[in-house]
């Protein structure tokens, strides 16, 4: 059974991912849709999003999620490097998400040896790994990286930019 802290953040993920999805709905756009007749259901497609996120026909696209676990010597790091080495992992996160290689990251507030998750718009888990390569705390062995491939909602592409629009710190 899940504990409390754990439910609340898989709510807060799913409400910020259906949040994510549905935000071309929400603001007013000049007329740019095209409407879209199925025996089931009609809806209004944003046809300048799907240019610009090229999704598959269900708004969905491939990702490679990254499980950040601790390390084999995270351990052995004395607080004045593991400061260090945080600082260095969170420049490291706004440049892979500057460069667009980087849609979704964030800590696990519990404490167990699942850290984080990153979610890179990368093609392969080959190329995934070259960023995770990059990495101060992966180098230092205080992190390291599971990667999964992944099938999710295109509009995650609009992640990083909506949360620009809304954190008030940079860390």
């Amino acid at each position: 059974m899940q504990s409390f802290k754990q439910s609340y953040i898989l709510r807060t993920i799913i409400v910020l991912f259906i949040s994510a999805s549905s935000y071309s709905c929400l603001v007013p756009e000049k007329k740019r849709t095209v409407l879209t007749d199925s025996t089931e259901n009609s809806f209004e497609i944003d046809s300048v999003l799907v240019a610009e996120l090229n999704p598959d026909e269900y708004g969905m696209k491939n990702y490679v999620m990254a499980l950040l676990k601790k390390g084999p010597l995270r351990s052995m790091i004395d607080s004045v490097t593991a400061i260090n080495l945080q600082k260095a992992h969170m420049e490291n996160i706004g440049r892979l998400a500057d460069e667009g290689k980087l849609v979704v990251a964030g800590p696990f507030t519990d404490d167990t040896d699942l850290k984080g998750i990153y979610i890179f718009d990368v093609k392969t888990i080959e190329e995934a790994q070259k960023l995770c390569e990059t990495d101060p705390a992966i180098k230092a062995g205080s992190l390291m990286m599971e990667l999964h491939p992944w099938y999710g909602s295109a509009a995650m592409l609009k992640i990083p930019e909506l949360h620009r629009k809304i954190a008030q710190k940079q860390p």
